[in-house]
């Protein structure tokens, strides 16, 4: 499955945001354990470098941080169009709509956020990142079925 993440996600990680790091970091983990591919906005980074900055206080720390973002998710752009196509979006919070445009034009299968309020006229599939944690479950038990089913059985 490939997740357009947001940033509150990822902040949630970061700053280790009770109760909400948890699943945050269980996702980090399928990321990083290839059972999903996460995608960060290339704006998210931005955010993302800015929210740490003020609350590290140390640049050195917060680039090595993003470094690490870096080899764990892929990042993409957000192009001029996706910004255009959301000024006539059904959604109401233009930045969600831009994410919405984005992680369509790039093939995202879903986004994981915490605002799934904003996200309610979305054609995209939108999940808290409990929920998309339960679907990645449900993925890998449907994966692992129909593996043991492919499985030729031995000759005795």
């Amino acid at each position: 499955m490939k997740a357009l993440i947001d940033t509150c996600v990822i902040v949630d990680i970061l700053q280790k945001r009770e109760p909400f790091c948890h699943a945050a970091m269980e996702i980090l983990l399928s990321v990083s354990n290839r059972k999903c591919a996460g995608i960060l906005t290339a704006k998210a980074i931005t955010d993302i470098s800015y929210i740490l900055r003020r609350s590290i206080h140390n640049e050195e720390d917060v680039r090595k941080l993003l470094r690490i973002l870096f080899t764990l998710f892929e990042v993409n752009d957000t192009f001029s169009a996706d910004c255009e196509l959301a000024v006539d979006s059904p959604i109401k919070d233009y930045e969600d709509a831009v994410m919405i445009q984005t992680a369509s034009r790039i093939g995202a299968d879903c986004i994981v956020t915490r605002n799934l309020k904003d996200y309610q006229l979305s054609p995209l599939p939108v999940f808290s990142p409990e929920q998309f944690l339960s679907e990645l479950a449900k993925e890998e038990t449907f994966e692992e079925q129909n593996s043991e089913k492919d499985q030729v059985p031995c000759k005795q």
